[in-house]
């Protein structure tokens, strides 16, 4: 689990929370691991990337009952700000809305519907010395922090070839 994983769950309880952060740092995969965070709440996982995936947030089809949405890349989709605010308003507690997004999710700068009071933001670092995982020997870790930096791909797979070019 990372670092924000109990602080995103806790936040879940009360509003949507929003996950940015730079590429390849493990949005997705934090927000895959929470999947099963609600135990009574179904989890489902959309990609605004995905053909099949956009269609059924364009036609808010999602599953009856409680479930807990993550929406990663979502602030691709040109209307996302009402479209959540609207889902939010009228499913909230039923639903819990975790989205991600590499690009900063600036809610600010283009007008739209306000989504005050209504979410959380996050933004996910690089793994820190603090938190490197169990699998990488503590004796490597200020010397892979220092040849690959901390984002997960290369400092868990020793790409360091790879983490240069």
């Amino acid at each position: 689990m990372r670092y924000l994983s109990e602080y995103i769950k806790r936040d879940l309880e009360r509003k949507m929370v929003f996950l940015g952060g730079p590429r390849q740092c493990g949005k997705t995969t934090l927000a895959r691991s929470l999947l099963h965070a609600f135990p009574n709440h179904q989890g489902h996982y959309y990609n605004w990337d995905l053909d099949a995936d956009k269609s059924t947030l364009k036609a808010s089809a999602f599953p009856a009952g409680n479930s807990f949405i993550i929406l990663d890349e979502i602030h691709k989709f040109h209307r996302w700000k009402s479209w959540i605010k609207g889902l939010f308003d009228t499913f909230h507690p039923n639903l819990r809305f975790l989205l991600t997004g590499s690009a900063r999710m600036d809610i600010y700068r283009r007008g739209g519907d306000s989504l005050l009071g209504r979410y959380h933001n996050w933004r996910l670092h690089p793994f820190s010395w603090d938190e490197f995982p169990a699998e990488v020997p503590a004796g490597n870790v200020t010397q892979r922090l220092l040849t690959v930096g901390g984002f997960p791909e290369p400092f868990l797979h020793g790409n360091e070839t790879e983490a240069r070019r």
